[in-house]
């Protein structure tokens, strides 16, 4: 098979479309001819040597794919050769073929393609288990995400309201405004020209930036409110005022789906398949997908994706099993 490598941490130049071994299923594994994968920014973090792997994962980057189930381990019930699927991974997604725990499978859901559905286990699973397992967001509570357009902002936009939540968003320019508002968002706060805290309190905020956002993020969240922060694009660094946490009752959660173990994923997986698919057949939660890239080109998706101008997901496209 071929795989995307990287030959050295750098810019997109250093992604490399190569030959790599076939994975075989271990017990409880099977193997996925990849349709496509997706891009994600822990997958850009990894190629500039900012996310140290462990020895366990793949050297491959890619944390989503969907294609065809080619062969099936020891102990694995409920899946079989050419099932349609789509999987969450800790890694390998941009390649030919991936070998996945059988509970991160998901089924592709009724009136999504299978390319498309690359795009929807990593940032389903990351919303569902923060805003909701992790966060206990409940219907009549406010939400703000910030970088509502993104591939986690805009999916948690669209569940949040799907469970009877208030969203306000962060986007960054005018243009995104009303497009975040189609999405579903009751309020799209241009950052740049605009501070997020005038419109708090906010009862569970959603944070892919980090760094100084730390501060004003605490300083908005309403009594009993609840900051789940799932990335550091702007630096691992904050100021925290312990008196607002303690005098808020208020909470603090620093969390990454990567590191979980593989019994926290199926379940994480589980809960997505029975309460998210349904949301996405009903035409409720909608996919998202900016466009779709060669595998090969990989190099060209992340440019794309440090450049920031897309909207909702970039895939990766396998043409030989697409």
């Amino acid at each position: 098979m071929k795989a995307v490598s990287i030959r050295e941490h750098g810019g997109p130049e250093v992604l490399e479309w190569t030959e790599a071994e076939d994975p075989t299923p271990a017990a409880g594994e099977v193997v996925v001819d990849v349709a496509a994968s997706a891009l994600n920014r822990a997958d850009v973090m990894q190629r500039m040597g900012l996310y140290p792997l462990r020895p366990d994962w793949s050297p491959y980057p890619g944390l989503e794919v969907s294609g065809r189930v080619a062969a099936v381990g020891e102990g694995v019930t409920g899946w079989g050769v050419g099932d349609e699927v789509c999987a969450l991974l800790t890694g390998g997604g941009y390649a030919q073929k991936v070998a996945v725990p059988a509970g991160q499978l998901l089924t592709i859901p009724e009136g999504v393609g299978l390319v498309e559905a690359a795009g929807l286990p990593e940032v389903t699973a990351t919303v569902w288990s923060n805003l909701v397992m992790t966060a206990g967001l409940k219907a009549g509570e406010t939400l703000l995400v910030h970088g509502g357009l993104g591939g986690v902002g805009s999916m948690a936009i669209q569940v949040a309201k799907a469970l009877g939540a208030r969203v306000v968003t962060t986007v960054g320019g005018p243009e995104k405004v009303a497009r975040a508002r189609e999405l579903g968002a009751d309020v799209a706060i241009d950052h740049r020209a605009e501070d997020f805290t005038e419109h708090g309190p906010y009862d569970v905020i959603l944070d892919v930036v980090g760094g100084d956002y730390l501060e004003r993020n605490v300083r908005s969240l309403a009594a009993d409110g609840r900051l789940v922060v799932i990335g550091l694009q702007n630096g691992p660094e904050g100021r925290l005022d312990l008196a607002e946490i303690v005098f808020k009752r208020a909470s603090v959660h620093g969390t990454t789906l990567r590191t979980r173990s593989k019994e926290d994923k199926a379940e994480i997986v589980a809960q997505v398949q029975e309460n998210v698919w349904p949301m996405i057949e009903g035409g409720t939660v909608k996919p998202l997908v900016d466009r779709t890239v060669p595998m090969a080109d990989a190099a060209e998706g992340h440019r794309l994706m440090e450049a920031g101008g897309h909207l909702g997901k970039i895939l990766l496209v396998n043409d030989e099993s697409a």
